[in-house]
């Protein structure tokens, strides 16, 4: 760290400066009040700072009116040693203390604390975020506040090694279909009108390649009226954005298994890292093995697909049905373990749950062995490789939500059974998404969004829309979607085309995409792009259990702010201003 000629009015160092080298010396200290430990006649104090803690030792009680735990004081005195005995090897700073001439309170505590600050994790979420910056006094949390400033130093070092350049792009934007609703914003100067906060800025990186930026990348806000999850932050969240001019899949996936690689590595703590290149796993793979796109790979087990094994079966709740199969070998669990991992089922939306344990050379026992015959339980038995002690898990129902339910249970399966390996992060890339699906009333829609490339360009899009795979692919690690990417579609002809399969015309893709598809006239190169989700990654990366331990002000999961009381009501002047009027039964 570069050195300042700072006056040093308050202190002559931070608090985890002082070593063993100052012994004899005189020195300032400035920080919080940690604790205070009174000896009779001679009083202890740690002094914190966002270096670390250091100890005084004070033999005036004089001195210490006043002084209180978080109250911000500086000190003058001597360092000196703690002697053999006394030292703290879990501080730093443990083998000094200061030997203080001369206090003063900065800044004294006026009002009860409403935690102590070393326990505000254990606090009620809704207490901490409101006083977030008592808790960010914690050094655990204020740890991962330091530790994203790192990680975000690092990153943009990797980017810029790589020949990106940083470009920031426009805040205040137009509303644009990206599949979640937007944060509108009223124009006070454009009456009735609207500006949007950008769910991500792709239209605008698309527009720098066009404008023959190369290698574009940003540490991007994004803005997104979204429902909060464990590992997903509502209202804004923040990604590493990126876009190649003339690039591939190919070449986008290099890069990310440059930087990530070497990401996962120097932040990831002791956890072993998938090596590059990840595992590739096509879309219908993904979903036939794994029952998600996001597939946990430290899971081992796979989901089969048995179906056709009960295409005329006389078992009622199989006939008709999509059958879907897990084998778990040595599953050693009591009755009540499979009653509630039914109920678990059924609270997500399964009609329930078959289960068969697997004993003496291949019988089955369950309560549905006696409604399977014979070739039922052989062809069973030889598609999952069932063997004596382990056990079949069983889903029926309709395509697409049995699919689901097969993934859901994987997933609890092996964190109840306790097959993850938490010792790794396992890498992977989903690819070959469909361009199209359709939605839950049968209508034809985009899967994701109008920006991909259709694999195979026009001539793709003469085959069965159903059919057709989107030149788009995720990065998957742990369970966790962290990236999604694609090669844009750069031709306005196949974009033109990917809208009349839907029923679309002309005027749908200018309203829509209005600047892009303007500037797709005038010769765009090949390109493709991607974007990592940081908060979520950070939160993987720091093995926090939510996503808001990731974040320095996070809102909580109905997207309020404790703290300064956001979203908040405003004057009718402001209003008026803003020629709204407010709905006052819809409040």
């Amino acid at each position: 760290m570069q050195e300042l000629n700072l006056q040093k009015t308050y202190r002559s160092g931070t608090c985890g400066s002082f070593t063993k080298d100052l012994i004899g010396k005189t020195v300032k200290v400035a920080g919080w009040v940690n604790t205070i430990r009174d000896h009779g006649g001679v009083t202890f104090i740690d002094v914190r700072d966002q270096t670390g803690v250091v100890q005084l030792v004070i033999n005036d009680d004089e001195m210490i009116k006043g002084v209180s735990k978080e109250c911000v004081i500086t000190a003058e005195g001597k360092v000196r040693s703690r002697g053999e005995g006394n030292i703290n090897p879990k501080l730093k700073t443990g083998e000094i203390e200061i030997e203080v001439s001369s206090l003063t309170v900065l800044g004294p505590v006026m009002a009860p604390l409403p935690f102590e600050i070393e326990n505000s994790k254990d606090v009620r979420d809704d207490v901490r975020l409101k006083y977030r910056y008592l808790d960010l006094r914690n050094p655990k949390v204020a740890g991962n506040v330091l530790f994203r400033s790192k990680l975000n130093s690092y990153l943009r070092k990797k980017m810029e090694g790589l020949g990106f350049v940083e470009i920031t792009t426009p805040i205040l934007t137009a509303s644009s279909p990206e599949g979640a609703r937007d944060y509108l914003v009223p124009s006070r100067v454009h009456p009735g009108n609207f500006y949007a906060l950008p769910q991500a800025p792709q239209m605008f990186k698309q527009l720098l390649m066009t404008a023959g930026f190369d290698r574009y990348y940003q540490i991007a806000p994004c803005f997104r009226d979204e429902d909060a999850r464990a590992d997903r932050t509502a209202g804004e969240f923040y990604q590493l954005d990126m876009e190649m001019a003339f690039a591939t899949q190919e070449d986008l996936m290099a890069v990310g298994e440059s930087v990530f690689y070497d990401m996962f590595k120097d932040f990831g703590g002791s956890k072993t890292v998938s090596q590059p290149p990840f595992k590739r796993i096509p879309y219908v793979e993904s979903m036939r093995d794994y029952g998600t796109d996001k597939p946990d790979l430290r899971n081992p087990l796979i989901i089969k697909d048995c179906t056709q094994i009960f295409a005329n079966t006389n078992f009622n709740a199989f006939r008709g049905s999509t059958v879907k199969a897990i084998f778990v070998p040595d599953v050693a669990e009591p009755r009540s373990f499979y009653d509630n991992l039914t109920s678990y089922m059924i609270d997500n939306g399964s009609k329930g749950l078959a289960w068969i344990k697997v004993e003496n050379g291949g019988s089955f026992n369950s309560p549905i062995a006696k409604f399977l015959s014979e070739t039922e339980i052989k062809e069973l038995t030889d598609t999952l490789q069932a063997r004596d002690g382990g056990s079949i898990f069983l889903l029926a129902g309709k395509p697409r939500l049995t699919t689901k339910l097969a993934g859901i249970l994987r997933n609890e399966l092996g964190e109840r059974l306790k097959l993850i390996d938490e010792s790794k992060f396992e890498l992977c890339w989903i690819t070959d998404f469909p361009l199209y699906e359709l939605t839950d009333d049968g209508k034809l829609d985009f899967a994701h969004n109008p920006f991909s490339q259709p694999k195979g360009g026009m001539k793709a899009l003469d085959g069965e829309p159903l059919d057709i795979q989107a030149d788009q692919w995720d990065l998957v690690c742990n369970g966790i979607e962290l990236l999604s990417g694609a090669v844009r579609n750069h031709d306005p002809r196949v974009m033109k085309r990917m809208f009349a399969i839907l029923g679309y015309d002309e005027s749908v893709v200018e309203a829509k995409f209005g600047a892009l598809y303007g500037a797709f006239q005038y010769g765009a190169p090949p390109h493709a792009g991607m974007a990592l989700g940081l908060d979520r990654t950070i939160m993987l990366l720091l093995d926090a259990p939510n996503i808001r331990e990731a974040i320095a002000f996070p809102l909580n999961k109905s997207a309020y702010d404790p703290l300064t009381g956001a979203p908040s009501t405003v004057t009718r002047e402001q209003l008026r201003e803003l020629h709204i009027k407010v709905d006052e039964q819809a409040k």
